[in-house]
Order: structure tokens, then C-alpha cells, then sequence
């Protein structure tokens, strides 16, 4: 039997009219929090958002939007009282990505990709209806999502697939003639990022426990996300390890062909080893994004340990 799905905040007629098209992939969606002068320290972001009327008036810059060029809708925090302390003079509202005002520009990654842009706006009408919850209390939403939001980037899943591709890497590769994975050095490597890989599991399992009683994630989703991130970055670099040389060069090609080696193109090296440096530099934004390693630390230490 499938448990019934509850929402937290969002009144019947939001869920009515927006959760149907999401679940049935008709609409895709954007988040629009990081700001240029807004990343770490979310709460003095400067987007203004002013009320007139039945709609509010959006003036400002959202920065590091991943995959907005594609986006129907964008769920944004705003300012909505500047003489409020930061964390409480805050409002989510729901936006139309097609409304006028709206401009997308891309950001090029050092990969060479356009994963993510800059979103500005220019007098946006947003209709009152489209806000969520109590007006300047959209921080107490944006903390609830991002628990939810770092404990999916702990990406375990995705882990779990690039070590057994790791794997079967270190099996091919040869070192004084023998498999690289006989190699006492690099398979205790191998081993230690899958003791980590297991603990890191049965931490996300036991959060996922405690939402199915309807407990919100807490300090813990930021263990998930330091060490889930942690574990990806450690696993590309070990393949890039793996592979020496062969992995250094950057194949723009090969990304463009969906992070698969072209056949079509000679290159040097085994096949797998073309989209390495490509990822290996994509992945360096994981412990950067839903909120940095860094600030994640801070929240455990003043939530977990006291400090």
C-alpha cells in the first residue's frame, strides 16, 4: 500500500493546480535562491518583491539557476519587508518563467557546459495567489526544502553506480602487468570510500525512517550532504587515478555527446577514459551547491554538538 503523499506547506488550491502537471513531467521547475551577493549567507538576498494590489512587483538577480533555460515555473525567495531582521523578511512566491520582465542568461562552467544561468527581474507581476504560505515567512519553508534538498544530494544511488564503474575500471587497468585492483594501495582506496559509502547509507536510511513519521530532516541532512558530496568528489578522483594520463584530457566532444566517448573520433586510450577530466570538474560544485561543506559544518556544530 502507498503511504498517501503530505504536503507541508502549499494551500488545496496550489497543490490542485500544481502537483499533477509536476508528477506527470508536463512542467518543469527551476529554484531561485542563490543571488550574487547571496550564496552561503541565503538571508541577505536582496530580490525585492513588492505588494500592490492582488500581485507583487519582482525586482532583482538570481544567480547559479540550474537548468532555468528549460524551466515552465520558478519557485523564488524574495524580500518582501526590508526593515524586517534578514530571516523575516522573506517571502516564496510561485513564478511563470513566460512572464514578461523575466530574462535568463547562461553561466559556461568550467567544464565548458550550460548547466546554469543568471535570472533577472524587471518589474514581474506575480499574482498574490501565487505565494505560499504567510508573507515574510517564506525562510521557514526554504529551510524545510533544503533539508529535503541535501539529504537527496547525498546521492547515494549515483554513488553506488560510479563505484562499481570505478571498479570495473581498476580491473581493465594494469599496473607491473597485473590489475590495477590487485594493486594493495589502490584497492584499500577502493575499500575505504565503500566503508564510507555503506555508513553514509544507513545514515540516510535511518533519516528516511524518521520522515515516514512525519519528522521534517534535520541537523543530519547536512551530514548526508558533506559526506554524500565528499564520497563523489573522492570516486572521480580515483578514477581519474586509474586511468593516469589517458584521463587528463579535456574532451568537449565527449560531454556533448552525453558524457559517452565518440566512436567516431580516434582519440588516445581507452574509450571510458574521454569523459573523466569533464567530470571530474563538473563534480567539484557538489560541495558547493544546497549550501556549502563549510556552512553544513556550522550547522552541526551549533545544532549537533553545541557549539
Amino acid at each position: 500500500m502507498v503511504a498517501p503523499v503530505i504536503m507541508a506547506f502549499g494551500n488545496l488550491a496550489q497543490q490542485q493546480r500544481f502537483l499533477p502537471p509536476i508528477s506527470s513531467g508536463e512542467q518543469w521547475w527551476c529554484q531561485g535562491y542563490s543571488e550574487p551577493g547571496a550564496g552561503s549567507d541565503l538571508a541577505s538576498l536582496k530580490t525585492r518583491a513588492t505588494l500592490e494590489g492582488d500581485h507583487y512587483v519582482v525586482n532583482g538577480q538570481k544567480t547559479w539557476n540550474t537548468l532555468g533555460q528549460y524551466a515552465d515555473w520558478i519557485f523564488c525567495l524574495v524580500r518582501t519587508d526590508p526593515l524586517a531582521k534578514p530571516q523575516s523578511g522573506i517571502s516564496f512566491l510561485l513564478i511563470d518563467m513566460k512572464s514578461p520582465g523575466i530574462t535568463v542568461r547562461p553561466i559556461t562552467l568550467l567544464d565548458g557546459g550550460h548547466e546554469v544561468n543568471e535570472i533577472w527581474f524587471e518589474n514581474v507581476k506575480v499574482p498574490l495567489q501565487n505565494r505560499v504560505g504567510d508573507e515574510n515567512k517564506g525562510w521557514t519553508y526554504a529551510k524545510f526544502l533544503l533539508g529535503h534538498e541535501r539529504t537527496n544530494i547525498a546521492g547515494i544511488g549515483a554513488a553506488k553506480r560510479e563505484l562499481a564503474r570505478l571498479k570495473r575500471i581498476a580491473s581493465s587497468e594494469k599496473k607491473l602487468g597485473r590489475p590495477l585492483i590487485e594493486d594493495p594501495l589502490f584497492a584499500a582506496a577502493i575499500a575505504q570510500v565503500e566503508i564510507d559509502l555503506w555508513a553514509l547509507e544507513i545514515t540516510n536510511l535511518r533519516v528516511l525512517s524518521a520522515e515516514r513519521g512525519s519528522k521534517a530532516p534535520g541537523p543530519e541532512a547536512s551530514i548526508l550532504k558533506i559526506r554524500g558530496t565528499e564520497i563523489a568528489q573522492r570516486i572521480s578522483e580515483l578514477l581519474m587515478r586509474a586511468v593516469g594520463p589517458y584521463a587528463l584530457p579535456f574532451r568537449r566532444e565527449a560531454m556533448e555527446a552525453g558524457w559517452q566517448s565518440d566512436p567516431t573520433r580516434e582519440a588516445p586510450g581507452p574509450r571510458y577514459a574521454a569523459t573523466l577530466a569533464a567530470a571530474y570538474m563538473n563534480q567539484r560544485k557538489l560541495s558547493i551547491f544546497g549550501g556549502t561543506n563549510e556552512i553544513q559544518k556550522n550547522i552541526i556544530s551549533k545544532m549537533i554538538v553545541g557549539l
